[in-house]
């Protein structure tokens, strides 16, 4: 028993250590550590729970996005539907608004024809009358005597009071 000697030196770390686990124990060092882990881990039990929660949360709003996202691509896409179906309207009705100006130009340009034909045909009727009445006038000068006029005149003015009455 050399070791619980007066003398030893371990003897006095070991009263020391004792001293000093006794001293730690009546000030309630083992509590106070308990209580700072336990305060710890609750610290860090809660920073995991707020990184859960926000990472739900995170992934509704990226659910919500991606629907908002579908549902703009799918507006997107009925909008590009829409105007070409109206590109699509407005061509034909281009289209049909052009074929009918062509034929109103192609009918005024018929009628226009039509009015030179038929103003040249009545020129062209006119000078053959002038010709037929001066040919006339030739021929009826040439072949009419006095006595033919005199006696052409006298007879018009006998079918005159028949033409009045």
């Amino acid at each position: 028993m050399e070791m619980f000697h007066l003398d030893n030196p371990e003897f006095w770390v070991l009263v020391g250590f004792v001293l000093v686990l006794a001293l730690l124990l009546w000030k309630g060092v083992p509590a106070m550590v308990a209580r700072m882990l336990d305060q710890r881990a609750a610290a860090i039990a809660a920073e995991l729970e707020e990184a859960r929660r926000l990472s739900a949360e995170a992934a509704a709003l990226l659910a919500e996005y991606q629907k908002k996202a579908a549902g703009a691509e799918a507006e997107a896409a009925a909008i590009l539907r829409e105007a070409e179906a109206e590109a699509a309207r407005f061509a034909g009705d281009s289209r049909a608004a052009l074929k009918a100006q062509i034929e109103r130009r192609a009918r005024a340009a018929q009628d226009k024809i039509a009015q030179a034909e038929a103003a040249a045909l009545n020129e062209i009727r006119g000078l053959a009358a002038d010709a037929a009445v001066a040919g006339a006038e030739k021929l009826i000068a040439a072949r009419m005597d006095a006595a033919k006029a005199s006696r052409l005149i006298q007879d018009s003015i006998a079918g005159l009071s028949e033409k009045l009455n």
